[in-house]
């Protein structure tokens, strides 16, 4: 099996929920490690580079002021990285179909998501969907050193003393 890393967001809906212990406790039963973790502000910036391959699609703002916590007033979500064997498969596999209506019910999505009665389709995280996604996604949220482990390339960036690693690529 293919040992992979992956990004994981739990969203500001689910932090307003008070789902963020629900959905971490059902991430731990994978035999995944837990290698990054942090509470991060979303940025409109951050949030549209962690979108950019959905920049056409008509929802993209919408999709935009949900991340960035403007439909739920949280500005912030809560950043995984897990590697392991199969991580991708196994974590997309564990949060279900985007459209909570749609998902399994015992997946993350299909037991926590939601569609609400304005239409607004609240589905509580976040998962990479591929190797090239995870790495792009992962660069974007964390800094090398935020990681316990090495995933990626580094290269030393600074002057002197006052070094520190950067991604390669």
């Amino acid at each position: 099996m293919a040992e992979q890393a992956t990004l994981i967001l739990i969203k500001p809906d689910a932090i307003t929920r008070r789902l963020a212990g629900a959905i971490l406790s059902r991430l731990e039963e994978l035999p995944l490690e837990l290698i990054g973790a942090k509470a991060a502000r979303v940025s409109r910036e951050l949030a549209e580079d962690h979108y950019k391959p959905l920049r056409e699609k008509p929802f993209f703002v919408e999709l935009i002021q949900y991340l960035c916590g403007d439909l739920h007033g949280v500005g912030y979500v809560l950043a995984l990285v897990y590697a392991g064997p199969e991580a991708i498969a196994r974590v997309r596999q564990l949060a279900g179909a985007t459209n909570p209506e749609a998902a399994a019910p015992a997946s993350i999505r299909g037991a926590l998501g939601r569609v609400t009665t304005s239409g607004l389709m609240e589905n509580v995280i976040h998962a990479s969907s591929d190797e090239q996604e995870a790495e792009r996604e992962i660069k974007l949220w964390f800094r090398p050193e935020e990681l316990l482990r090495s995933l990626f390339a580094t290269k030393a960036h600074g002057i002197a003393n006052h070094k520190r690693l950067v991604w390669a690529s």
